[in-house]
């Protein structure tokens, strides 16, 4: 199930200008120039950011998301006609061959339910070609990144177009390792105010690669993420060819 902020109609259209600095995406496009990828299976697309900018530069997008209001803000961009953006998750998808799929930002966390994580990995490795990559994030846990999730370190006041001026922050409400469960509060203008709660589940770097093992995934590299030195994996996983 998708988190509020995700899956309301009312808080769907925030995200892109509340979360306007998306300089994590600019690793992944090097990496699909890199890995030469002209198709891309975007898992958790969301609003459609990361697969519109790879449509724009010619590449084949399918963009999932269990999110219907979230999709449907993706569908209003200019563009969105170049995407095939599909309404559920990695577990059902059609036959693909895509050269790579990608969970970016804290798609791969969300997936807290263990039996939802794994038919993920197994619904990436079955939409991939043999050779093709999957590649994520996940947080070092031992950077206990959950430490600065307060008001103090996350208040902003964002001017959204035909909204208005509102104000944001998150707060840590709980941790039940390895779950981390915080809250996003939302004020408008006009007094209104929302809250959108979202759990992340923290994996140790060999559990994910032992997860991907399983799955049929060769890992062929851990990197960092250039924007958060040491706080991330990125995990570059293959499909074998064989």
């Amino acid at each position: 199930m998708a988190d509020e902020l995700f899956n309301d109609p009312r808080l769907a259209p925030l995200y892109d200008p509340v979360e306007s600095d998306r300089l994590d995406l600019d690793a992944y496009l090097r990496l699909v120039d890199e890995l030469g990828a002209r198709r891309v299976l975007d898992i958790g697309c969301g609003t459609g950011v990361f697969a519109l900018l790879l449509a724009g530069r010619g590449v084949e997008v399918v963009g999932v998301d269990p999110a219907g209001a979230s999709l449907d803000v993706a569908r209003a961009k200019p563009g969105a006609e170049r995407v095939t953006w599909l309404h559920g998750d990695a577990t059902a998808l059609p036959p693909l061959r895509a050269d790579l799929a990608t969970m970016t930002g804290n798609v791969a966390q969300a997936i807290v339910d263990p039996g939802a994580w794994h038919g993920t990995l197994a619904g990436a490795h079955a939409a991939l070609r043999p050779g093709g990559h999957l590649v994520f994030e996940t947080r070092d846990p031992a950077r206990r990144a959950w430490e600065g999730w307060n008001r103090g370190a996350t208040h902003k006041v964002t001017d959204v177009p035909g909204v208005g001026a509102v104000e944001t922050w998150a707060e840590l409400t709980e941790v039940a390792w390895p779950l981390v469960t915080f809250r996003w509060t939302y004020v408008f203008a006009d007094g209104r105010r929302l809250t959108s709660d979202s759990t992340l589940r923290f994996r140790e770097r060999d559990e994910v690669e032992a997860e991907l093992a399983a799955h049929g995934f060769a890992v062929r590299e851990v990197r960092d993420a250039p924007d958060r030195p040491g706080k991330e994996f990125v995990f570059v996983a293959r499909r074998p060819e064989a």
